[in-house]
Order: C-alpha cells, then sequence, then structure tokens
C-alpha cells in the first residue's frame, strides 16, 4: 500500500485571482483515510508554524490493514519564499523503517542526504529548491494568485518529478460535506514510482486541500479533510 507524498507542478494555466493568503502562520488541518467501500484505515494531520523568517511543516500519517501499520512522519523547514532549508522523513510501513534527512546549501547548490544507515547523496539544485511538504504550501500560495507554478523536482528522499493541470471546478463530497472546489490532476514519476492521482482544492482564500484520490490497484485510497 502506498501513500504518494503531495504535490506540485506544471502548466500555468490561469485560474481565479485571490488574496494568496497562504502558508497560514498555524494551521492544523486533520485528515481521514478511506477505502473505496467506506472503510476507514486511519488518519493524517497537516501542520503548519512560522517562526521569524522560517516556516516549518509536518505531516503525520498514522494508517493501514491488519498485519500491515503505516506511520509517517514528515517535517521540513523552509525559508520566507518557502524554499526548502531541511527536509526531515521517518516512515515506518511494516517491518520496513526508514529515516533520513536532507539540508538545503544554495551558496554550493546542493542539497545533501543522509540515511540513519550512514549513506550519503549529494544532488545539484537550483536558486530555490522543495521538499515535498513545501511545495505543497507553495502550490497553495500559488493557487491564490490565480496561476499553477511550472513542472519541477520535489525532494522526497529521493527525487520526483511532479506535475499538475488544473482541470476544472466542481462539487466534491468529502467527510459528507459538499463544496464546489478546483480539480487538480497530479503526475508523480520517481526512481520507482509513476502514479497519477487527483486533489480538490477548496475556493478559500487558503486553498485548503479538501480531498485527495488515489486510484491503486486495490480500489481508490481518499484522503478527506475532517471540519
Amino acid at each position: 500500500m502506498k501513500y504518494p507524498a503531495l504535490l506540485s507542478i506544471a502548466l500555468l494555466v490561469p485560474l481565479r485571482a485571490a488574496d494568496p493568503a497562504v502558508p497560514v502562520q498555524d494551521e492544523s488541518l486533520a485528515y481521514s483515510i478511506n477505502y473505496t467501500s467506506g472503510l476507514s484505515l486511519g488518519e493524517a494531520r497537516l501542520i503548519s508554524h512560522k517562526a521569524d523568517t522560517r516556516w516549518f511543516f509536518e505531516m503525520v500519517l498514522d494508517a493501514g490493514v491488519p498485519g500491515f501499520a503505516v506511520s509517517d512522519r514528515f517535517r521540513s523547514v523552509a525559508g520566507q519564499d518557502l524554499c526548502s532549508l531541511e527536509f526531515e522523513r521517518e516512515t515506518l510501513h511494516g517491518k520496513k523503517r526508514t529515516r533520513e534527512k536532507t539540508t538545503f546549501d544554495y551558496k554550493k547548490n546542493l542539497a545533501h542526504r543522509a540515511t540513519v544507515d550512514g549513506g550519503k547523496t549529494e544532488i545539484k539544485v537550483g536558486a530555490c529548491a522543495h521538499d515535498a511538504l513545501a511545495l505543497v504550501y507553495h502550490a497553495r500560495r500559488e493557487l491564490g494568485r490565480g496561476k499553477v507554478p511550472p513542472a519541477q523536482q520535489v525532494f522526497f528522499g529521493a527525487q520526483y518529478r511532479v506535475k499538475l493541470d488544473f482541470t476544472g471546478t466542481q462539487m466534491v463530497t468529502y467527510s459528507e460535506r459538499k463544496a464546489k472546489a478546483d480539480r487538480v490532476a497530479v503526475s508523480l514519476k520517481g526512481p520507482a514510482s509513476d502514479v497519477n492521482f487527483e486533489i480538490f482544492f477548496a475556493l478559500d482564500p487558503q486553498r485548503t486541500p479538501l480531498l485527495i484520490r488515489v486510484p491503486l490497484p486495490v480500489g481508490v485510497i481518499s484522503m478527506e479533510l475532517v471540519p
């Protein structure tokens, strides 16, 4: 069972202009994770906090089925411009545990990735790189400005190519509520992943993610905002 990380973006498509009031300085969004049948698989939380000129983002996910637990913790530190400074990833999928940290050195245009077992990797980066969490908030800010950022590489341990297309506004149901939302189709490609999924963003100034749907061979997994 895989839960692709969150998002990013391609195609400068004009959307409705709004006041880009994201990231929210102190925000905590709760989500339920559900299977096609409505069976609850777990829960997740997305958190943002600002201190001085730095943003701190966190995602906590606990889900699974009997005999296979998923427990993920992601932490990001970004600058005022939402360019990534640090990213930590700690996962437990069944019996497999992963822990690593990536730091970004823009003076040398390098990202330094280190795993708990001592592995180290250096990756070339440009003037502004995004980890998966920082990119979520960057995408929300850009959507609030009426545009979509270009396709790019996102850091989530390994590098992933992420592309997002705005496909229109429609009514969606989440946590037994209905609301109009902008639908974006997301393409995520990595060393061992090639996944397409959809995200529905609220029409509020914060561009709150209401619903994420991920099609898997076993059915559709949804992550729904809990009011």
